[in-house]
């Protein structure tokens, strides 16, 4: 990769992230630590976050409504400063929200095009930030005071001196009394109280960032780090790796952090917790406070937090919102960097980063992967490297990338596996083939005084049976072999089986009656669920026969199967399969175990299907009109199972119900993806669609996604599923999909295997 020559300086701002320096994203360092950044909708809207009581909207995250829009951050220690995207003015705020006085009144309508932040002072370089030039210019500085009343500011003459008056820097970083500056022809220059020594260094540097008392830079030569400074020299805080290279730097403390030029993962050194560094997706901009650390991940620009201080509290939650993953800036992208493209992001509505069409986002190209991925492709004008997961590597190219075996070896065992499975293909086939002519013939010439096999009801009515058959009740299995045979057990069985409807033995109660898990004789594990007074007093005997004809008439790999039933003694008693891993609701609010990403789309997608089934493949087709999240049964294999369609009646606007079912359904996609109940009335508004659809359809479906779960590497399926369930729970009927639509898009949802 080419080295960037110093033309890319304004190309590079937006990889620069710490205490005293620029970014998309920037902490506050104190107290009252809080992060910002610039988020990715286009309007460059400025997202604040923290332990604290930032001025938002909600309690953890919100696009601020005092703060105007912004080209770049700097955070300080206790206060937060920006370059306005339409002025490129100076602006300042604290944890209370925006405060004018915090930029002295002479220095509020200079443009600037570069800002750095301290610990209770802030610099800024002169200049349009969106000119086209990266010629340098001298800079300003004022200190930021905290008073009684709150925070201001002053001009001093503390930060300036004949020595650095007539000087043009192209970038600067800021610490505790200091700053330290990038030269435009080379070098580096500090001033202020707490002054660093000059680092004797000629070489020109694509970053800087400061801690309190250090600074670190990235040298254009080579991308290695110089450091210079610290309370501790020479006790490994400020000796950075050696032989690497970066593309941005963030500091804390007692530790660095940067992204590493060739696969964006993170590095730190310091005093540091390594362990809890994200080691599967790589970063584009990150920014540091004393304990915690957030970026701006690649692959979806999805925010992501980790603990750095393993003695803090990790108390900072990061908001689920798409954001800028560098600075805009005019011009070309130069060599080893990448235009970032919008559509990326499978945002219709959005085509753009930045606020002005001129602009772009430049950011560093990578050449390599994290652990378990291989480049795939290379970094284009317009698009970084690809990385694929390992399990999809096909050829020589990504052997040694994924530790696989040699390219002839590989294709020797393929060989030899071609080979078996023609072998093993054809005997199978001839195999299939005569059990084809054996069944055919059984089938149109039955042997001679052998009747053929009838079921005239799944319900117990007389009908023929095997002459040869024992006259004992069939087995009953996970789903009847047979279509329409259901067992018909005796009341004495199904009272031993659950311990005589024992309280203890209870899966659950509804509208029905109570539903109780049985152990019969011989072992197996099933469901019943027992009417209640008020269903048998409102269900006479040949209702209750029409639906068992309609529950046996089901069979399907995502449907609650019915294995028998009883009606002794004015009980009406249903037996189904056992779902051992209760219902989604359990998983989902219930404090069960919680379910990972890739296990929820599976959920969703199957439990689809079986509505899917329920509407187009029974005849006639049955409506739901029940469908919630308790309705959708686990089996032992994580299964989704839907429940509790049977005894609803058949009759009215199945049309119509049918797409009420798929209204329903919406709601369990976004508790799915929100893990949120569908009504809660802890929550405003307490109402599941009141509070995400507007949020979904302003293009903020990301600030939907349950926190409480990890991540995906790639979101954007997420995103997919969020515009879905909007779809699903329109107002107008008539614009919602149809089952087997949302079984379909599901389904190839699963397929292209997006949630990894």
């Amino acid at each position: 990769m080419k080295i960037l020559p110093l033309l890319s300086f304004l190309f590079l701002l937006p990889f620069t992230h710490a205490l005293g320096s620029m970014g998309p994203i920037s902490a506050v360092f104190g107290p009252t630590d809080f992060f910002c950044a610039i988020d990715a909708s286009g309007k460059q809207e400025v997202i604040c976050w923290g332990n604290n009581n930032i001025n938002t909207t909600s309690s953890s995250t919100s696009t601020s409504p005092e703060l105007p829009p912004m080209a770049a951050l700097s955070g300080g220690y206790g206060f937060m400063c920006g370059i306005l995207s339409n002025t490129s003015c100076a602006s300042c705020w604290n944890s209370t929200g925006f405060i004018s006085d915090l930029v002295p009144q002479e220095y509020q309508s200079i443009s600037y095009k570069y800002i750095s932040s301290g610990k209770d002072h802030v610099c800024a370089i002169r200049g349009s930030y969106y000119s086209d030039t990266d010629s340098g210019s001298v800079v300003d500085c004022w200190e930021i005071v905290e008073t009684a009343t709150g925070f201001g500011s002053k001009q001093t003459g503390v930060y300036y001196s004949q020595e650095i008056g007539s000087v043009s820097f192209v970038k600067i970083a800021s610490g505790d009394g200091f700053s330290c500056g990038s030269v435009k022809d080379g070098g580096i220059k500090c001033w202020g109280p707490n002054s660093l020594p000059d680092p004797n260094v000629s070489d020109r540097f694509l970053d800087l960032a400061s801690g309190k008392n250090s600074v670190c830079g990235i040298l254009e030569s080579s991308g290695e780090i110089k450091c210079w400074g610290g309370p501790d020299s020479g006790s490994g805080f400020v000796d950075p790796p050696i032989g690497k290279s970066f593309v941005a730097l963030a500091i804390g403390d007692q530790h660095f952090c940067g992204i590493r030029r060739d696969d964006h993962g993170i590095e730190c050194w310091g005093k540091v917790n390594s362990s809890s560094i994200p080691k599967d997706s790589g970063f584009l901009s990150i920014a540091s406070s004393d304990s915690i650390m957030c970026g701006i991940r690649e692959d979806d620009l999805v925010l992501d937090c980790w603990l750095v201080n393993a003695s803090s509290p990790f108390d900072i939650d990061p908001p689920l919102q798409l954001c800028s993953p560098g600075l805009c800036s005019p011009g070309s992208c130069g060599p080893g960097k990448f235009a970032f493209n919008a559509s990326l992001l499978h945002e219709p509505d959005l085509t753009s980063l930045c606020v002005r069409k001129d602009l772009s986002i430049c950011s560093p190209c990578g050449f390599n992967c994290s652990s378990g991925f291989f480049p795939s492709s290379g970094c284009t004008e317009n698009a970084d490297r690809v990385c694929t997961d390992c399990s999809l590597c096909q050829n020589s190219s990504c052997y040694q990338v994924c530790n696989l075996k040699s390219h002839q070896h590989q294709d020797r065992r393929l060989h030899q596996l071609r080979r078996l499975i023609i072998i093993t293909g054809s005997s199978v086939l001839g195999f299939l083939l005569f059990l084809f002519v054996l069944c055919v013939s059984l089938r149109f010439y039955p042997m001679k005084g052998k009747p053929k096999k009838h079921f005239s009801s799944c319900i117990g009515k007389p009908g023929e049976k095997e002459t040869d058959a024992p006259d004992v009740i069939p087995s009953a299995v996970s789903v009847a072999p047979c279509p329409g045979l259901a067992q018909v057990f005796r009341l004495s069985e199904l009272k031993d089986a659950t311990n005589g409807f024992k309280e203890f033995n209870e899966l659950g109660r509804g509208s029905y009656g109570f539903v109780y898990k049985a152990v019969l004789a011989d072992g197996r594990q099933v469901a019943v669920k027992r009417a209640n007074a008020a269903t048998i007093i409102h269900t006479n005997s040949r209702e209750f026969e029409m639906e068992l004809e309609i529950l046996c008439s089901v069979r399907h790999g995502n449907v609650v199967n019915l294995l028998g039933y009883c009606a002794e003694m004015g009980e009406r008693l249903l037996v189904y399969e056992l779902m051992p891993h209760g219902t989604l609701h359990d998983h989902l609010h219930g404090g069960f175990s919680p379910l990972n990403w890739p296990l929820r789309l599976r959920i969703a997608m199957q439990a689809a299907k079986g509505l899917e089934f329920l509407h187009t493949e029974i005849i006639p087709p049955i409506a739901h009109r029940d469908v919630k999240s308790s309705n959708i049964l686990l089996d032992a294999d994580w299964g989704a199972r839907i429940s509790d369609f049977g005894l609803l009646r058949n009759d009215g606007d199945v049309i119509l119900d049918m797409r009420d079912d798929v209204y329903n359904f919406g709601i369990v996609l976004l508790e799915i993806l929100s893990g949120r109940k569908a009504n809660d009335q802890d929550c405003t508004p307490s109402s599941i669609v009141e509070w995400a659809v507007p949020l979904i359809r302003q293009g903020k479906a990301a600030a939907v996604i349950d926190r409480f779960v990890g991540l995906p590497r790639v979101v954007v399926p997420l995103l997919k599923l969020a515009d879905m369930a909007e779809v699903a729970v329109r107002e107008n009927p008539c614009e919602r999909p149809s089952m087997g639509e949302v079984a379909m898009f599901l389904e190839q949802l699963v397929k292209e295997g997006l949630i990894l």
